[in-house]
């Protein structure tokens, strides 16, 4: 049986990555296309790695120990957002970092509220 935890997780990355992929693609035709693509990408690889940190070998009896494995995921997260934010900004020449942050900003609260309308269910 799958936790309810998990479920939610997954919905949200899902929702993450399909809103990532249409803005992307409607933006194409725009100069900001890359700025766009790179900030969503950049929010969904972060929230799939402290997923992944949190939600592996999930327990919900061992509260202290998911706790842990929370705030640890976090602090690994937040450095990989600043990497690949310093990563991104030196590899392409005319990135826009405004619209960048913005499409970070979208990905990671646009879909939550979505997840959230959802989440609620529980799968069959």
């Amino acid at each position: 049986m799958q936790q309810p935890g998990v479920f939610q997780a997954k919905l949200l990355l899902q929702s993450q990555i399909v809103f990532g992929f249409v803005v992307s693609v409607i933006a194409l035709f725009s100069s900001h296309a890359l700025a766009i693509a790179v900030g969503s990408g950049i929010c969904f690889i972060a929230n799939a790695l402290l997923a992944v940190l949190v939600f592996r070998d999930y327990r919900a009896q061992e509260i202290p120990r998911l706790m842990r494995r929370f705030y640890q995921g976090e602090i690994v997260k937040i450095a990989v957002i600043l990497s690949l934010f310093a990563l991104a900004q030196l590899t392409f020449d005319n990135l826009n970092i405004p619209v960048m942050l913005g499409a970070y900003f979208a990905t990671q609260i646009i879909p939550t509220l979505i997840a959230a309308q959802f989440g609620s269910r529980n799968p069959m």
